[in-house]
């Protein structure tokens, strides 16, 4: 068995302020817990170097990210050829200790040449991208991003039977390990995302907060959409206040926003900020178009928040449709916001969640990782 890993990632994973790089840093804090040694190299993509990783790994190494346009010219799907560091696989050829690929970004590392043969990779799958490029060009108004998205879907399908190679492929799903064997991977096991929660929480009393939450990475397209639309289409006129929070909201977003008296914006908030939202809110709000890709907002909302309210899409192929409140409709929303408004969340309610969730608590569901890593 060894216990040693290297992880690459496709970004710094702190904060832990959006789904992906939540995935990856409550595995990394799971993994030292568990007394993996971990060497931790990131891409610094929008965000800075990060001391408190320290604390969970032996060695913490960055590399840029190449943002040139020329390489959005060539065959391979440009997340992954941006992330080609010829550094990086320099490091990595240093030792022969198994190595963590987390999503297909960082796959160039499975290309002929550039580790040493038989080398344990295995890759931690946060979607079938083909699918969410896909889906994601579907809700993007801008002409030139919903072609570049698009492309990228078509490049992702043609590059994906690389996972072939990989020694092992970790998915978030039953669903989308079943596409990966179809795929010819070799060995696939799922591996949920998850969250560090161990117990129930304080929450502040029922009635502390009349109101509704909404958050996400606003300046996703999708994310964006689906803020106006609840704007505009379930919480206009009503007698609650809603909140939307999130990184990077648009102008036009902000705009409306400032045309309703019961919605509130909070830009960019904190990690603190963030769960003190989600805790104190009568209802938190999560809908999705893609029945797809990483859960850990409803995660986070289930373990740490009180009533949830979703649309079929956010829990399909979860298991957790009946810890929420499950509405596709605006007007069934509309209803369904205005009665768990008033409906009490009891203690017990919580204590039966915690136990529901506890195969999500990431300790747990790292387990076939760390078998993976003891047949080294």
């Amino acid at each position: 068995m060894t216990d040693e890993l290297h992880v690459v990632a496709f970004n710094v994973p702190w904060p832990a302020d959006y789904g992906g790089v939540m995935d990856v840093y409550y595995r990394l804090r799971a993994l030292s817990e568990a007394g993996v040694k971990l060497h931790l190299h990131c891409f610094t993509y929008g965000r800075s170097q990060a001391p408190e990783l320290e604390s969970l790994c032996a060695s913490v190494d960055y590399y840029r990210r190449d943002m040139s346009w020329r390489l959005q010219m060539g065959r391979r799907p440009f997340i992954v050829s941006s992330r080609d560091n010829a550094d990086l696989r320099c490091r990595l050829l240093g030792d022969d200790v198994p190595v963590l690929l987390e999503g297909v970004h960082c796959c160039a590392l499975l290309e002929e040449g550039a580790l040493q043969p038989g080398r344990r990779v295995a890759v931690r799958a946060h979607n079938v991208e083909t699918d969410y490029y896909s889906m994601l060009s579907r809700s993007e108004t801008d002409f030139l991003r919903r072609g570049y998205l698009k492309l990228e879907a078509l490049k992702l399908r043609r590059y994906e039977p690389i996972l072939r190679r990989a020694s092992a492929v970790f998915t978030v799903s039953d669903a989308d390990g079943d596409h990966f064997r179809a795929l010819g991977c070799r060995r696939v096991a799922t591996v949920p995302c998850g969250t560090p929660n161990r117990g129930p929480v304080e929450r502040p009393a029922a009635d502390a907060v009349r109101q509704a939450l909404y958050h996400g990475n606003l300046a996703v397209a999708e994310n964006d959409a689906a803020a106006k639309e609840l704007i505009t289409n379930i919480f206009d006129g009503l007698e609650c206040r809603l909140v939307v929070a999130g990184h990077a909201p648009s102008d036009s977003l902000q705009a409306l926003v400032n045309r309703h008296d019961n919605v509130t914006l909070v830009a960019d908030p904190s990690d603190r900020e963030m769960q003190k939202l989600v805790a104190e809110s009568q209802v938190n709000i999560l809908t999705t178009n893609q029945a797809t890709g990483l859960k850990i907002k409803l995660l986070n909302a289930l373990f740490n928040g009180r009533h949830c309210l979703v649309n079929s899409s956010m829990v399909e192929g979860t298991g957790l449709a009946g810890l929420c409140t499950v509405e596709d409709s605006p007007e069934g929303m509309r209803q369904a916001v205005m009665r768990l408004m008033d409906e009490d969340f009891a203690p017990a309610q919580t204590v039966a969640r915690q136990r529901l969730l506890q195969p999500f608590v990431t300790a747990n569901a790292i387990r076939p990782m760390l078998d993976w890593l003891a047949e080294a």
